[in-house]
C-alpha cells in the first residue's frame, strides 16, 4: 500500500490535482501565506533601495539630456564644473549648476548606505527627525538607508547560500542514500566529522586570515553549511530505492542518472522543500552572528549585524537596537511562517 501511494506521488508530482492540493494547503495556514506575500513585498522593495535612498539623483535633465548617475559616472565637468572628479550631487555648488539649465529627481531618501551626514542638528548618533527618519548612527550614516541595504544583502545573502548548499547536499545525500554500501558508510563518518567542528569558530579563525568580502564569506559558509540537508535526502533515498517501481526500472535497464532524476528525487524533493525556508533564516542569522562580531562583512558595509552592535555600544541611542531588533525579528518571523506553511502544503495527512 505504502509502495502504491509513493507511485501516485512520484508520478502526479508535476500534476493539476496533487500541486492544487499543495496550494490550497498552502492557502489555508493564512498566517504563512501573507508572510510569503509581505517578506515578496519588502524584498522586491529592498531590490529598488538605489531608487529609494540615495545621495545621488535619479534622473537629471541638463540641457536636453537625460543622465541617470545612479548608473552611471559624471564628473563635474559633465554641467559646467571646473573638477574632472564625480560630482557631488549634494553640493549646493553642483545642484546649482544643474538647476540652471534643467532639473533633477530625487530618492524619497537622499541619503545612501555609507553617505556621512555634516549638517546633523545633534552629535551622532542622533534621534530620528524629519531628515533622518530612524535617526543615524555614531558614523553620522543614515539608519533608514542602511536598513534597507542591510535587508537585502541578507536575503540575497540566504538565498544565494541555501541554494548552493541544497545543490550540494540534495547530490551527496542522493549519491550515499542510492548507491548506499561502503559510499554511504564512508560518506557519513566524513559528514559526522565535519559537522562536528565548530562551525562559527572556524568562520572567525578564517575570516581573520582573510578580509572577506561578499563571495569570500559565502564560500566559507557554504564550506560548512551543505550538510545540512544530506541526512533528509540520504533518508529518503535509501528509502525509495527500495520501492517496487524503482526495482522495476532497473530492472528494465534505465541508468542509475535516471532513475535517480526521474523515480527517486521527487519524492525526496517533497522532505527537502519543506527545511527551504528554515535554512535560508539559518543562513541569514549566521550572517548577523558573525557581522555583530566584527568578521563578517567588510566595514562599511550595510548590515544588520552592525547596525546591531552599535544599539549594544550605544545605550543611551534606543533607536538603533530598537530598529535592528524589529527588522531581524520580522524578517526571520516571516521566513518562519512561510515554512510552516510549505510543511503543511506538503504534508500528505492533509488532504
Amino acid at each position: 500500500m505504502a509502495g502504491s501511494l509513493e507511485v501516485s506521488e512520484a508520478k502526479n508530482l508535476g500534476g493539476t490535482p496533487l500541486m492544487q492540493r499543495r496550494l490550497n494547503n498552502f492557502r489555508k495556514n493564512k498566517r504563512g501565506f501573507w508572510s510569503l506575500w509581505v517578506f515578496l513585498l519588502l524584498f522586491v522593495v529592498s531590490l529598488f533601495a538605489e531608487f529609494i535612498a540615495n545621495d545621488r539623483p535619479v534622473v537629471i535633465w541638463f540641457k536636453g539630456d537625460v543622465y541617470l548617475p545612479i548608473f552611471e559616472f559624471y564628473s563635474e565637468t559633465d554641467f559646467g564644473g571646473d573638477f574632472e572628479t564625480e560630482a557631488d550631487y549634494t553640493d549646493l555648488h553642483v545642484q546649482k549648476l544643474i538647476e540652471a539649465n534643467g532639473w533633477m529627481i530625487w530618492p524619497p531618501v537622499r541619503y545612501s548606505y555609507d553617505s556621512h551626514i555634516t549638517d546633523l542638528a545633534s552629535p551622532a548618533p542622533s534621534p530620528p527627525s524629519t531628515q533622518n527618519w530612524l535617526g543615524t548612527d555614531d558614523q553620522a550614516r543614515d539608519v533608514f538607508s542602511r536598513m534597507i541595504y542591510g535587508f537585502r544583502i541578507s536575503v540575497l545573502f540566504g538565498l544565494a547560500l541555501t541554494i548552493f548548499s541544497s545543490l550540494i547536499g540534495i547530490a551527496v545525500g542522493a549519491t550515499q542514500g542510492y548507491f548506499g554500501g561502503l559510499i554511504d558508510l564512508v560518506g557519513q563518518r566524513v559528514i559526522e566529522i565535519w559537522v562536528g567542528l565548530p562551525m562559527l569558530y572556524m568562520l572567525i579563525i578564517l575570516a581573520s586570515v582573510v578580509q572577506p568580502n561578499f563571495w569570500w564569506l559565502l564560500g566559507l559558509m557554504l564550506l560548512f553549511s551543505w550538510p545540512g540537508l544530506v541526512g533528509v535526502v540520504r533518508a529518503e533515498f535509501l528509502r525509495g530505492r527500495n520501492f517496487e517501481y524503482v526495482k522495476a526500472a532497473r530492472a528494465l535497464g534505465q541508468s542509475n542518472r535516471v532513475i535517480i532524476m526521474q523515480h527517486v528525487m521527487p519524492n525526496a524533493m517533497v522532505a527537502t522543500l519543506t527545511f527551504l525556508p528554515f535554512i535560508i533564516s539559518g543562513s541569514v542569522i549566521t550572517l548577523t552572528s558573525l557581522d555583530f562580531l566584527g568578521f563578517g562583512l567588510p566595514p562599511g558595509s550595510p548590515s544588520l549585524g552592525e547596525l546591531l552592535k552599535q544599539g549594544k555600544d550605544n545605550l543611551f541611542a534606543p533607536w538603533l537596537g530598537i530598529t535592528a531588533f524589529v527588522v531581524i525579528s520580522a524578517m526571520l518571523s516571516l521566513l518562519v511562517f512561510i515554512g510552516e506553511a510549505v510543511r503543511d502544503a506538503f504534508d500528505p495527512r492533509k488532504g
